[in-house]
This record gives C-alpha cells, sequence and structure tokens, in this order.
C-alpha cells in the first residue's frame, strides 16, 4: 500500500511539474503577443477599413445592410461605440427596406452590446420596442439571449436582495425559453449550460461540458477564447485554473480583442502568486485596451485590481532599495575588512623576513661548529642537509606568499576601486531614479560570477607561475585513463584545482569548498575520485602531491 501511495504521488509531483512548464510557456507567449499587438491590432484595422470603405461606396440598400452588420460584428469585441454604432446603421438600413425581423435582430444585438458594457436602462429600451411577433428564429434567439443577459448582469450587480433574486429568476425563465430553440451541441448552449451549473455549484459537471465544447473549436479561432474563459470558470484547482485562464487571455491577445477580461484574471492570479512585474504589465495592458474598447464597467472591475497591483508593485520597489542599500553597507565593511587584512598580511611578512635572517644566522653558527666539531662531520652533515632541505622548503614556502601577497594586493586594490564605482553607479541611478534598472542588477548573479571566473584565473596564473610543473607531475601520480588534461592554457580543472590547493596547504575539505564555491560533499567526491585512480597506495596520494 505504502508503496502504491509512493508511485501515486510521484506521477502526480511529474503531472504537477508538467503543469508549470505549460504556464510558463503560456506566459512567455502571452509576453510575446503583447509586443507584437500594436502590429496585430494594425492588421486587424486594416481589415475594418477596408469593410467601411466598401460600405461607403455602396448604395445597394441590402448591400450596405449587410455591410453595416459585418463592421459592427468586427468592432463587437473592439471598440463598443463603433460596434453600436453600425448595428443601428444596419436597423436603419433594414427598416428602409421594410424588414421588421432585421430590425428586431439589430435592436436585441444593441440590447446585448450595451449590458455587456453596463448600459442597463439602454439596453431595457431596445429589448422593449421589440415586437417579437415579427421576428425571425434568429432575431429571437437574440432575443432571448439579450433579456438573460441583461437580467444576469443586473442579478449579480444588484445589492438589494429581493431585487437580486427578482432578476435571477427572470434570467433563468428567458434562458429556458432560449434552450427550446437551440440545439444541445451548439456553442450557445454550451456556454450557458457552463453558466447554469457553475452557479448551483455543479463545477464538475460544468468541467465536462468545457473539455466538450473545447473539443469542438479550433485553437485558431476567437470562440477558443470563451471556451477556454468558462473552463477556467468550472476549474478549482489553482494550477488548472491558471493555465485555462492564460490560454484564454493568450487568445484574446492575439486575435486583437480589446474587451480583455482574461487578462484581467490573469493578472489577478499572478499578483497572488507574486509575479509583480508581470502582473503590473497585464492590467496595464488591459487598461489600455479597456480604454480602446470604452467601457466603464471594465474601468470599475480594473481600478481596484490595478490600485492593489501598484501598491504591492511600489512596495517590492522599495524592498529591493532597501536590500540594495544593505549590500552596499555590507560591501563598505567587506573594504574595510580587506584593508585590515593587508595590514595584518603585511605585518606577517616583516615576521617572516625577521624568522628567515635568523635562520640564515643559525646556519653560519651551525658551519662554525662543524668545523669546530670535524670529529662529528657526518652526522653534522646529515644535520646540515637537512636543515638545507628546510631552508629550501622555507625559501620556496617564503616566495610563494611572496607572490601571493603581491597579487593579493593588487586584487585588493582593484576591488576596491571596483566597490566605489558600483557606489558612484548606485548612487547615480537611485538619483536619476531608476529605480526598476536598479532591481534588474540586484536579481542578477552575473557580477558574482564574472568575479569568481576572474578569482579563479588569477589563481590558475599565479600558481601555474609557481608551479610550472605541477600538472604533469600530478599526471605522473595517476592511472593513464584517470590523467586530466586542461583544456585552456594557464588554467586548471576543478579537479586539479583542489589538489592545487592541497599542494599549498588547504587540507580541510571545508576550506577548500568555502573558496570553489562548491559544496563540502562536493570536495570530498571529488577527492575521492581522484584517489581511487592513484598509481600505488591511494592513502599516499596526497601526500605526494604535497611534495611537487
Amino acid at each position: 500500500m505504502r508503496r502504491v501511495l509512493t508511485i501515486i504521488m510521484t506521477l502526480l509531483s511529474v503531472v504537477a511539474i508538467a503543469q508549470n512548464d505549460d504556464i510558463r510557456s503560456l506566459l512567455q507567449q502571452i509576453d510575446e503577443a503583447i509586443e507584437q499587438s500594436p502590429q496585430t491590432v494594425s492588421s486587424y484595422e486594416q481589415q475594418i477599413e477596408e469593410t467601411r470603405r466598401q460600405y461607403r461606396q455602396t448604395h445597394q440598400p441590402e448591400e450596405k445592410y449587410q455591410l453595416a452588420f459585418r463592421l459592427y460584428e468586427q468592432y463587437k469585441s473592439f471598440m463598443n461605440d463603433s460596434a453600436l454604432h453600425y448595428l443601428n446603421e444596419a436597423e436603419i438600413q433594414a427598416a428602409r427596406q421594410g424588414k421588421s425581423a432585421e430590425v428586431g435582430n439589430c435592436r436585441a444585438l444593441k440590447a446585448f452590446q450595451c449590458s455587456t458594457v453596463g448600459y442597463y436602462n439602454e439596453a431595457l429600451a431596445f429589448l422593449k420596442s421589440i415586437d417579437k411577433q415579427q421576428l425571425d428564429s434568429i432575431g429571437l434567439r437574440n432575443y432571448y439571449q439579450s433579456q438573460m443577459h441583461v437580467y444576469g448582469e443586473l442579478g449579480y450587480y444588484s445589492i438589494i436582495p429581493s431585487m437580486k433574486e427578482q432578476y435571477f429568476k427572470l434570467q433563468t425563465t428567458y434562458r429556458d425559453s432560449l434552450f427550446t430553440l437551440i440545439d444541445h451541441q451548439d456553442q450557445d448552449y454550451l456556454m450557458y449550460r457552463i453558466q447554469e451549473l457553475n452557479s448551483r455549484g455543479n463545477k464538475e459537471e460544468a468541467r465536462k461540458i468545457s473539455d466538450q465544447w473545447i473539443r469542438q473549436v479550433s485553437p485558431d479561432s476567437r470562440d477558443y477564447a470563451i471556451a477556454c474563459y468558462y473552463r477556467w470558470l468550472s476549474s478549482e484547482e489553482p494550477e488548472e485554473s491558471m493555465y485555462w485562464v492564460a490560454q484564454s487571455g493568450l487568445s484574446d491577445v492575439s486575435h486583437g480583442v480589446m474587451d480583455q477580461a482574461a487578462l484581467l484574471s490573469l493578472a489577478e492570479l499572478l499578483n497572488d502568486k507574486g509575479d509583480l512585474d508581470r502582473s503590473y504589465r497585464y492590467i496595464r495592458f488591459t487598461w489600455d485596451c479597456n480604454n480602446r474598447f470604452n467601457t466603464r464597467m471594465r474601468s470599475w472591475q480594473i481600478t481596484p485590481i490595478l490600485n492593489v497591483i501598484e501598491k504591492n508593485y511600489q512596495k517590492a520597489v522599495e524592498r529591493n532599495t532597501k536590500g540594495l542599500t544593505m549590500s552596499i553597507v555590507a560591501v563598505s565593511a567587506l573594504a574595510l575588512l580587506l584593508l585590515i587584512a593587508l595590514f595584518i598580511v603585511h605585518r606577517r611578512r616583516e615576521q617572516l623576513a625577521s624568522a628567515r635572517n635568523a635562520l640564515h644566522e643559525s646556519n653560519a653558527q651551525l658551519s662554525t661548529v662543524n668545523a669546530q666539531l670535524s670529529a662529528q662531520k657526518d652526522e653534522l652533515s646529515a644535520l646540515n642537509a637537512q636543515l638545507s632541505t628546510l631552508n629550501s622548503q622555507l625559501t620556496e614556502s617564503n616566495r610563494v606568499k611572496e607572490e601571493y601577497i603581491g597579487r593579493f594586493m593588487s586584487l585588493c586594490a582593484q576591488y576596491i576601486d571596483k566597490l566605489d564605482n558600483y557606489r558612484k553607479m548606485v548612487n547615480r541611478k537611485m538619483k536619476n531614479k531608476e529605480l526598476d534598472e536598479l532591481f534588474q542588477i540586484s536579481k542578477s548573479t552575473e557580477l558574482k560570477e564574472k568575479e569568481l571566473e576572474e578569482l579563479y584565473e588569477n589563481f590558475d596564473t599565479v600558481f601555474l607561475h609557481l608551479f610550472p610543473n605541477f600538472v604533469d607531475g600530478f599526471n605522473a601520480l595517476l592511472q593513464p585513463e584517470m590523467r586530466i588534461h586542461p583544456k585552456g592554457e594557464n588554467r586548471l580543472t576543478t579537479d586539479i584545482r583542489i589538489f592545487a590547493l592541497i599542494r599549498l596547504g588547504f587540507e580541510d575539505s571545508s576550506k577548500i569548498a568555502e573558496f570553489l564555491h562548491y559544496s563540502v560533499n562536493t570536495i570530498y567526491n571529488y577527492r575521492a575520485r581522484i584517489k581511487n585512480g592513484a598509481l600505488g597506495n591511494r592513502e599516499e596520494f596526497e601526500t605526494r602531491v604535497k611534495m611537487l
């Protein structure tokens, strides 16, 4: 049973990771679609302008009616005022031809368009002026849709319980009438059926119908955005909700839709998840689209959300500014510590020079004693040889330390200059209020990676200058298949760099890990792997490396 649960949890984790990848991909596509939006909108406006040109040039009543109606459909989700204007033109042309059914249909569609943007009184007035007996099947269908929509909107926004209940009853009545006219596979039926199930709390059945609807429409069509939006309304899982509303938003932006409901909802979800940058961009884009579409209803919805997102965004900028200030303070403190360390190193260097002089004096005294004690020549010669070896090692150690001290002092001076330049840059950008750029700079790890690469390059150069035959000697201690050959001149691999530090006296894996920015476990694995490929006794390998 435990194994089955483990497998189930693993599968769920895999599904969750796949969903996250899909969402990230969708968000990137939305970002790209928003960047391309000016071109998309321009292309769509050219299509509309072509239809308007045909409308202005024709004088045939029937053709003028058809073109006016096509302009309404093109403007329906693009510019509300123009959509209402051309519906009115279509109604005028239909009235001149004595087509009562078309006149009623235009009024029903005007009522729907008005209720979409919050003009409820106008919508009810249009519906009241319609003679149902003169409508054909299309007009009657649009009439019931408009009645259902306007009373649904009134019920949703009403704050008086009795009126809310009355409006929703009227919505249900007109929805039932609409359902008697349309096929149950029709997209309008599926949409209003999902709406009805969601209002009753039957999310599971609503999702089934939503999935059926999505399978019926092409992903390249405008209807796909609407189907995905209703699938989002039926979702309960957070990742699933974000996926479907992102699909709907992507479709809207790609088709140049200005009535951006899905992208507004997506901005809210991203704000809740802490993705403030993207949330802020989407809500701003939605606001610009709404201004073009000209609907006060969407403005009422966007304004409070925009205020919340802007406040969160400003708070994030303030936090990042504080963090940057703390970083500057920390860097300044580090510079001070480096100066103190430089002073200590200088003092140690003087002490080493005194010790070297004392050692030379000891050697001179030992030579005098050796001349006086000729009887103990062999024994003293051996002792002198040992002392010579120690002196050579000390001389070599001093040479290494002098080389590294010189390089260390140079690096400290360079680093202090870099810190000062960085401080000046930060100061300049804060004066210019370039907070977004500072925020991007503070998020980047490029500076750290560049400095680490320079540190390792300096280390490799100095080490190989001091021990030019170290790589060859190191490989000579390894089996042929384990030998390592650096790709670049005067550069070491990570494996060789670890043992170069051991050659310099760093035996503690934690110290090596701290210098190379690896975990202690990783350093331990490197050392164990290299020693396993050593020629001879692996336990003596590091001792032999120290003698190179």
